[in-house]
């Protein structure tokens, strides 16, 4: 959802600046759904954020991303002087994205073996994330791209981050041995 959000309607603009006769239909879904339905034959292309590409996809990196930890301006994470450490994130309750987002899986494989502590909040999208983070329910961990203008103006703040890998290849995927029309 992050790239259909945040990127692509950037992407779209420029296609259709060069060649103004194309039509283009974007469906947003999260990760787990893209791969789904690009291997149904449902769609010819799909975009997905997480760390792996499902079995008979092929695929590109098109880009990176950046996950961050952001608080409402009251929490007490909000005045840190020194960055949070990868143990102490995994073991406070979050806020998060739904299972199957890329969002999701990137995270859950950056803590790895770490304890963990279970969400405050599942929710299956980046605006619901970011309202949740907004009205104090606890810290979220979203792309950079999805809170970037709440995090300029003051909604939210990032948390410094020390000793844990949030970063993503965003890719482009299709159907293995299938040539892109």
């Amino acid at each position: 959802m992050t790239v259909a959000e945040y990127l692509v309607p950037r992407w779209l603009g420029e296609l259709q600046h060069r060649e103004p006769d194309v039509q283009v239909g974007l469906d947003v879904v999260n990760s787990t759904d893209v791969a789904a339905r690009v291997l149904a034959g449902e769609v010819e292309l799909g975009f997905v954020e997480g760390p792996s590409v499902a079995d008979g996809l092929a695929g590109r990196v098109v880009g990176t991303d950046r996950l961050v930890v952001v608080v409402a301006p009251e929490h007490p994470w909000a005045r840190r002087r020194t960055a949070l450490r990868g143990p102490e994130l995994a073991a406070t309750p979050l806020v998060v994205r739904e299972p199957g987002s890329g969002t999701r899986e990137t995270l859950d494989v950056a803590f790895g073996g770490l304890h963990r502590a279970g969400p405050r909040q599942e929710l299956g999208s980046n605006s619901a994330v970011k309202g949740a983070a907004q009205a104090g329910v606890a810290p979220a961990v979203l792309s950079g791209y999805a809170v970037e203008a709440d995090v300029a103006t003051g909604r939210l703040v990032e948390v410094p981050l020390t000793g844990i890998n949030l970063v993503r290849s965003l890719r482009a995927v299709w159907r293995r041995g299938r040539p892109l029309t």
